[in-house]
């Protein structure tokens, strides 16, 4: 006889088996967890490095050089990120912190919402990276050289800022989505906080363009429109190849001009011999510093009783990355330049009171190479001829400094 108890309410062992409808809540409780965790989204790298440096190189890890007359070596931890996203609709929210031996420090912290009709356009808000040019969003775990140019480091410190901004762009299917304008105000100070009430305003309009699945090709060019604070009566200006200065009491809590214009250009092509990329950029502008740097503002409160020097400056990079044929290997040549005083060179540096080592030019060539050992695992080996514009006016700048600087890195990404 059929028992209908046995095969609907007991199991072989004689227990109760649970209602199909239970089973049915169960199983929608369990697809709505795993939905959730969909929209979280976990992802990091770590680059664990080693570094020699000439007798007056700065490293990446470790402390300065503690031999007066010598080269030295460091390892650590250049980067240690860990990226938290979470997407629910057209919202999403980025946490990204760096964690080395030096401590733990936030990178990214914003919001972003899409627009919820063509979702190519989109609005951030919070610590994100500077849209100006090409090498700053570029990431650093896929960068070919291990750091950014001489002109980027520093003009925009920590790359990223505190600010809002739009992102443009017309829909996939328009003739017109080649184009996107990323434009905002920002804080102006890194990613340290905001210490005025004035805004800075940085725009990147972008062309890229593909053909067929062979090559693909983009330009775009930026504009910096932002201020830093004066904190004393006296402003110096270059004029006749030395700075002049205005000294007046109206000058402290005014703000000097700072204005960059920028340009970029990539092309990359496949071929039998691997992929070609050829990745360029050139800037130029007003950069307000102190007597001894032309570093952008990246403190956590206003200067004191800091003189501003204005200078105009230029500077960019080129660099080419060639895949060596169906191997894993990439070899690497960059040329990078940062001309902080263009007004000025050689030996009219030093020859009068006000210009100093900050108006000296820096020029870089790296030679490298990559091994792509998986999707997650590289290597990287990168060697810096450094050299400084010479003066017989500044001791130390009468000959090429030392400070050529060898890099062994190893990544591994997640």
């Amino acid at each position: 006889m059929w028992d209908h108890a046995n095969a609907f309410g007991r199991s072989a062992g004689g227990g109760v088996n649970p209602p199909l409808e239970e089973l049915q809540q169960q199983t929608a409780a369990l697809q709505s967890e795993v939905a959730k965790l969909k929209k979280f989204k976990v992802s990091g790298y770590v680059q664990a490095q080693y570094q020699w440096g000439q007798e007056n190189a700065s490293l990446k890890v470790g402390n300065s050089n503690e031999k007066k007359d010598d080269s030295f070596n460091r390892i650590g931890i250049r980067r240690g990120r860990i990226k938290f996203t979470y997407e629910e609709g057209i919202a999403s929210g980025v946490f990204q912190l760096d964690i080395t031996e030096k401590g733990v420090g936030f990178k990214d912290a914003y919001l972003n919402i899409k627009d919820p009709w063509i979702k190519t356009n989109s609005f951030r808000a919070g610590v994100f990276d500077r849209p100006f040019g090409n090498e700053i969003s570029y990431s650093s775990s896929r960068r070919e050289s291990p750091e950014h140019s001489t002109v980027f480091q520093t003009l925009f410190p920590d790359e990223r800022d505190l600010g809002a901004m739009l992102i443009l762009q017309a829909a996939k299917t328009s003739p017109w989505n080649f184009l996107k304008l990323e434009a905002g105000l920002f804080a102006g100070n890194g990613i340290k906080q905001e210490t005025d009430s004035r805004k800075d305003f940085i725009g990147h309009l972008t062309a890229n363009k593909t053909f067929g699945s062979s090559s693909a090709f983009g330009v775009g060019v930026s504009y910096y429109h932002g201020s830093v604070y004066q904190s004393s009566e006296n402003v110096y200006k270059m004029k006749d190849g030395g700075f002049i200065v205005d000294s007046k009491e109206s000058n402290i809590g005014k703000y000097a001009k700072r204005q960059y214009v920028g340009f970029n250009a990539q092309y990359s092509v496949y071929s039998t011999a691997g992929m070609t990329q050829i990745r360029a950029e050139y800037l130029f502008g007003q950069q307000p510093g102190t007597s001894s740097s032309t570093k952008s503002p990246n403190s956590s409160s206003l200067p004191e009783n800091q003189d501003t020097y204005i200078r105009n400056f230029n500077g960019g990079y080129v660099i080419l990355v060639q895949d060596l044929g169906k191997t894993l290997l990439s070899a690497v040549l960059k040329f990078d330049w940062y001309d902080p005083n263009t007004k000025i060179s050689g030996d009219e540096i030093g020859k009068e009171d006000h210009t100093s080592k900050a108006d000296i030019s820096q020029n870089t060539f790296g030679l490298g190479l990559l091994w792509r050992i998986n999707p997650n695992l590289r290597l990287q080996a990168y060697y810096e001829f450094n050299s400084n514009e010479k003066t017989a006016n500044l001791s130390g700048y009468n000959d090429n400094r030392k400070d050529d600087v060898f890099t062994l890195r190893m990544q591994y990404k997640f």
